[in-house]
């Protein structure tokens, strides 16, 4: 049993939240309309099949926001390599405007923050203090 905010996976007790922005190639403008909602219906389809909980996320017409709390024992980078991916994929084949205009739909980079949790002073005094306990 997990304690309350915390998520449990029989081997591990955690609390890892991320922020992730990334872009199309070229930071092209072609998240809209249909594109942008089924990239959104993928995106949360990836992120179930890997039991990751996706607490936010916005896909602007040329970047996309991500809220997500994800297994550490996967790890972000291989959750977003898989979002990124299957996306790319699915959404090339579905839609053929974005196959003529990008060679790929996303850009190699993106850009990941943890989240949550305590401040990282509060966390620095409590590992410094244990050796005092």
């Amino acid at each position: 049993m997990a304690l309350e905010g915390y998520k449990s996976n029989h081997n591990v007790v955690y609390s890892s939240k991320y922020h992730c922005v990334w872009t199309p190639k070229y930071r092209r403008a072609v998240l809209v309309g249909r594109v942008a909602k089924r990239c959104e219906q993928v995106l949360r389809q990836v992120a179930d099949k890997y039991h990751a909980e996706i607490m936010a996320l916005e896909i602007m017409p040329d970047h996309v926001h991500v809220l997500v709390e994800v297994d550490p024992q996967l790890g972000i980078h291989r959750l977003v390599k898989h979002l990124k991916g299957v996306s790319s994929h699915i959404l090339r084949q579905e839609f053929r405007t974005l196959k003529s205009r990008l060679p790929t739909l996303w850009t190699n980079s993106y850009f990941v923050s943890t989240v949550g949790g305590a401040p990282l002073a509060v966390i620095q005094q409590y590992v410094e203090k244990q050796k005092n306990v």
